[in-house]
């Protein structure tokens, strides 16, 4: 269960794409790099009490001198607290701000592309990007860069200051420079390499664990836990592996570092240390000195230390990056149609159940061919030609894997048609904008689909802005009223995780509830009563009966029972249309119907 391969970060640059998300919080980059230079300014200014301190402090021997130097440093360290917060406070601010912001952008984004996309991008990836990959944004942008910009100040000031101080030792300084600059440049690429392939592998853990948990019934009955406990560890081995790798380049790139560093200072000092016993020097600007001189040592290991979590976050910002420019291949028609013209020669009428009663769509089916994405070879749909007339049932049977379902997400438009149309009202689907599309349509799916959140919630969720009255209507037509008193807190029940605290039964006919609500002028039920009981599916049945009146119902049905009084049904064999026509002239005319009739009925109906 691995992700697949992606082409690996070679720079930097790609967190440049992250700039547009800064642009609207330009007062709070303001104040924090004003915060920034004067935290640095101060912090560099420090070293010069230092001086004081130990020349007309200590070498004077001077006690006013001394409590001046001190009182001077206590002041600094006070300029420096209040800097130092409103800096990490506004950064940090920034931070939180900006990942939210992108979290928002990637998932406003993704839910409207095709469904095909997540057949090859799991899920539990796309999950990890969100979550994890933002994250390690918000700590570049509130952490790591600002320890970056402030100790790329400290080790431009730092440098000054030795050059004022004293400018042979700060050339003997330099010296060790190009020794700390190679192994940031040799290991920091491996870093960023390996820094690419964690978050792959996390990706991978999340995937997995995802997967197991939410099939965790079917997990347990096979009595599975052994097998996936296996899989699942050697995955997380793979990935600290991975991990060990990068964090050994990293623990490398830093104590290499840090041993040229300490190596130059020491050469430095041992000179310094000369020349103050030689009068060349004061103790104070040794003193000085040292301190500007560990101040650029700092900042030169601090900065490549935070070049590992640049590396990460420019892997992390082309993952994000990958999901942001994902084109859907279903997009709205550049010039749309407006849906007033499939209403201009009907009229809305209104029933005594409240919820408007609406008159159904003519739905056209022309020399429709399909094929999906990822198995292009295969025709799951032939060159169909069928006319799905408006206030009417059409059922459609068949054996499994004959393209019935296929049907329905072409209509929904989920796909588009290898070939051929598919029509509402004289209107190509293609010519009209998606939400205008899908507004037309209620769908009822075989497996029922519930949200996290209350039972009020989930069944307003195609028309949340529905007043209590209609969602308890709805309720009542569908029977969710039957068990509702078994509910702690009745509409404002939790009904938790994809509504695990209900039963099949209960969960479709919440499902149904809520297209009862939506209303739509076409109905797709896609075996709608398959999860119920018997008593539970005639009172569905009946709520069905009353909502497919004067709309145009299209249902996918394995037990013919439920489609005996359609008006028309549908044969579908092999993604080809057998027979069309009501229950008893297929009896006649299709020997699949007959067949799957007397499967079913024991000869009882014919």
């Amino acid at each position: 269960m691995q992700t697949p391969d992606r082409p690996k970060s070679k720079n930097l640059r790609v967190l440049s794409k992250t700039f547009s998300y800064l642009k609207p919080y330009r007062l709070q980059m303001v104040l924090s790099s004003f915060a920034l230079l004067f935290t640095a300014g101060v912090t560099l200014g420090l070293g010069q009490g230092l001086r004081h301190l130990v020349d007309a402090g200590f070498s004077a021997k001077s006690k006013q001198e001394l409590g001046y130097a001190l009182v001077f440093i206590i002041f600094v360290g006070i300029l420096l607290a209040i800097g130092t917060y409103i800096r990490h406070y506004t950064v940090s601010w920034i931070g939180e701000r900006v990942a939210s912001d992108i979290r928002k952008d990637v998932f406003q984004h993704i839910i409207f592309i095709h469904p095909s996309f997540f057949e090859s991008n799991s899920p539990g990836e796309i999950q990890s990007r969100i979550t994890t990959d933002t994250t390690l944004i918000q700590t570049v942008i509130g952490s790591s860069a600002s320890i970056a910009l402030r100790n790329i100040l400290m080790f431009v000031g730092g440098i000054i200051f030795l050059f004022i101080t004293n400018a042979k030792l700060t050339l003997i300084v330099l010296l060790s420079v190009p020794f700390i600059v190679f192994p940031i440049l040799f290991y920091g690429k491996k870093v960023r390499n390996l820094s690419r392939n964690t978050q792959d592998k996390i990706a991978s853990i999340g995937t997995y664990v995802s997967e197991s948990l939410l099939n965790i019934k079917i997990l347990q009955s096979f009595h599975h836990q052994k097998v996936d406990i296996q899989k699942f560890s050697e995955t997380v081995e793979d990935a600290f592996a991975v991990a060990v790798a990068r964090i050994r380049q990293r623990a490398l790139l830093i104590g290499t570092v840090i041993l040229f560093i300490l190596t130059g200072i020491s050469f430095m000092l041992w000179v310094g240390g000369t020349d103050v016993l030689e009068g060349k020097i004061t103790g104070g600007e040794l003193i000085a000195f040292s301190f500007y001189a560990i101040m650029v040592a700092n900042s030169v290991g601090a900065v490549s230390e935070v070049l590992g979590d640049l590396q990460r976050a420019a892997g992390a910002t082309e993952r994000l990056m990958e999901l942001l420019l994902s084109e859907s291949e279903i997009k709205d028609p550049e010039f749309p149609k407006p849906i007033t013209e499939i209403f201009q020669s009907i009229d809305t009428l209104h029933n005594n159940n409240g919820f408007g009663k609406q008159n159904g769509l003519t739905i056209h089916l022309n020399q429709l061919a399909f094929s999906y994405p990822s198995r292009p070879e295969h025709k799951a749909i032939k060159g169909i030609n069928l006319e799905i007339p408006a206030n009417k049932t059409t059922a459609l049977v068949g054996p499994s894997g004959g393209g019935k379902s296929t049907l329905f997400e072409l209509i929904l438009r989920f796909y588009d048609p290898t070939s051929g149309t598919i029509s509402i009202s004289g209107i190509n689907t293609k010519e009209l904008k998606l939400e205008d599309l899908r507004s037309l349509i209620g769908f009822v799916p075989q497996q029922p689909i519930l949200f996290s959140g209350t039972l009020r919630e989930n069944i307003a969720y195609g028309k949340p802005n529905a007043s209590f009255e209609e969602i308890q209507r709805a309720a009542e037509s569908a029977y969710v009223t039957e068990f509702l008193n078994q509910l702690p807190e009745g509409y404002d029940t939790n009904l938790g995780h994809l509504g695990t605290r209900l039963s099949g039964g209960q969960k479709q006919r919440i499902a149904i509830a809520r297209a009862i609500l939506r209303n739509p002028r076409i109905l797709l039920l896609d075996e709608a009563t398959s999860a119920l009981d018997s008593e539970s599916e005639q009172m569905i049945q009946r709520a069905l009966d009353h909502l497919v009146k004067e709309r145009t119902t299209i249902m996918i049905a394995h037990r013919l029972s439920t489609v005996v009084k359609s008006n028309q049904i549908v044969v579908i064999r092999e993604g080809e249309i057998e027979s069309v026509g009501t229950h008893d002239e297929l009896l006649k005319q299709s020997e699949l119907y007959e067949r799957l009739a007397k499967l079913q009925f024991h000869t009882e109906l014919l």
